[in-house]
C-alpha cells in the first residue's frame, strides 16, 4: 500500500510561508526546510495555488506567498487542495460477486468510508495554518545542561528560513 506525504509536505510549506509573514519566499528556500528538491516544492506549489491558498510569482527575487491569513487557512482546505486519492481504496480486483460477503462488502465500506474521510476533514478543519505556526515557534524545552540551565531551541536562530 502507499501512504501519501504530501498533506504533511503542503502543510509544512504553507507554514514556513506563514512564518515569514507575506515576505516572498523561494521554492529553493522551502525545499531546503522540507530536505527535498525544489522541483517537488514547485509542483506542490502549483496544487496550492490553484486551491487558492498561496500566490506564486516566477523569476529572480520573486516566489510565494500565502493569499491570505493563516488564521483564515484550516488544514481540511489543505488536505482536501493536495489529497486527490481517496483515504480509502479497495482492491483493484472485484471481489466475488457469489460470495454473500464479497457481493455486498464494496457497499457497506463505501459508507464507512465516507463518514470517516467526512470526520477527518471536520477534525482537520478545526486547525487553522496559524496554530501551527504557534506550535512551531513554541521552543521546546531541551534537556537539562551539566551547569542546570535548561537549553532551548529557538527557531528564529535557523538559518534557512
Amino acid at each position: 500500500m502507499r501512504t501519501s506525504c504530501r498533506f504533511a509536505m503542503a502543510v509544512h510549506v504553507l507554514a514556513v510561508l506563514a512564518y515569514k509573514e507575506g515576505d516572498r519566499v523561494s521554492s529553493s528556500l522551502l525545499a531546503a526546510s522540507v530536505n527535498t528538491n525544489p522541483v517537488i516544492i514547485r509542483r506542490l506549489l502549483l496544487v496550492l495555488q490553484g486551491a487558492k491558498l498561496v500566490e506564486t510569482r516566477k523569476g529572480s527575487g520573486f516566489g510565494s506567498r500565502l493569499s491570505r491569513s493563516p488564521a483564515r487557512i484550516n488544514l481540511g482546505q489543505v488536505y482536501r487542495a493536495v489529497e486527490c486519492d481517496k483515504s480509502f481504496a479497495f482492491s483493484h480486483r472485484q471481489p466475488n460477486l457469489n460470495c454473500p460477503v464479497g457481493h455486498g462488502i464494496r457497499t457497506a465500506l463505501e459508507q464507512v468510508f465516507a463518514s470517516a474521510r467526512e470526520a477527518l476533514e471536520r477534525d482537520l478543519a478545526k486547525t487553522t495554518l496559524a496554530g501551527i505556526v504557534e506550535s512551531v515557534k513554541a521552543p521546546p524545552v531541551r534537556p537539562t545542561r551539566r551547569n542546570g540551565q535548561t537549553e532551548r531551541n529557538v527557531f528564529e536562530a535557523r538559518s534557512q528560513v
